[in-house]
């Protein structure tokens, strides 16, 4: 049975408070479960080297969970990145830069900070869902005041994880879930469908075709409700 009698193919509770912080250009605290992500979005008006001259912009994230975020005191991850935030944040770029028209945006950066206030499993698939809003949230205001003539956001984009547990696939593993799944994926997508990104292991045996299938359905599943969820927030 899952925590709050959850059924297999049912998110955790979500919530997403927008506006957050009153100082950055567009902010997002998200909630799914008691995974907790604070994003925000700040804009900087240059671009890094390698876009100098081509009248295009960027869009980058930056990921770190707070000392006090998981049952014992981790090491600030800002202040020495392991290769996992590395890896998270870069996705998180990733997926936001997928629904961005970088040459409306003009040379200048959003940078979108994404720290985990408390982990419950998931925490990648909240940031990149709650940095979406907090990036459209900016970019509207850039439009609202002149700077840009339009939103240069294509779509939206969500995440969320999926996995074999139990012999079970479920949506939207929490912690518990997630630290004794058989099989273990996060699911990037567009809020049109399109796959941004997949990833997935299995830990002690293999998974064939049907189980990638069947994973992939409850993936989507999960992500047309994530994007009702940030349509509602942002309406």
């Amino acid at each position: 049975m899952r925590a709050l009698n959850r059924p297999d193919d049912a998110l955790r509770p979500v919530n997403i408070k927008k506006n957050w912080i009153n100082l950055a250009k567009g902010s997002a605290l998200i909630e799914m479960g008691d995974t907790r992500v604070l994003c925000a979005a700040s804009v900087d008006e240059k671009v890094p080297g390698f876009l100098t001259g081509s009248g295009g912009g960027w869009v980058t994230a930056e990921y770190g969970m707070l000392p006090a975020s998981t049952n014992q005191r981790r090491e600030n991850s800002r202040s020495k990145q392991d290769g996992r935030s590395q890896e998270i944040q870069r996705l998180i770029g990733r997926s936001l830069r997928a629904i961005t028209d970088l040459k409306k945006l003009g040379p200048r950066t959003v940078w979108i900070d994404c720290d985990v206030l408390q982990a419950d499993g998931g925490t990648r698939s909240a940031a990149i869902t709650g940095a979406c809003v907090a990036l459209r949230v900016a970019l509207d205001k850039l439009a609202q005041e002149g700077i840009i003539p339009v939103n240069p956001m294509m779509d939206s984009v969500a995440a969320v994880s999926v996995g074999i547990v139990g012999g079970l696939p479920l949506l939207d593993l929490d912690y518990s879930e997630d630290s004794r799944a058989e099989v273990d994926m996060n699911i990037v997508m567009t809020g049109s469908g399109g796959f941004v990104e997949v990833q997935g292991s299995a830990e002690g045996s293999t998974f064939d075709n049907d189980t990638l299938a069947a994973l992939l359905s409850l993936a989507r599943k999960g992500i047309e409700e994530l994007t009702r969820i940030q349509r509602e927030y942002l309406a």
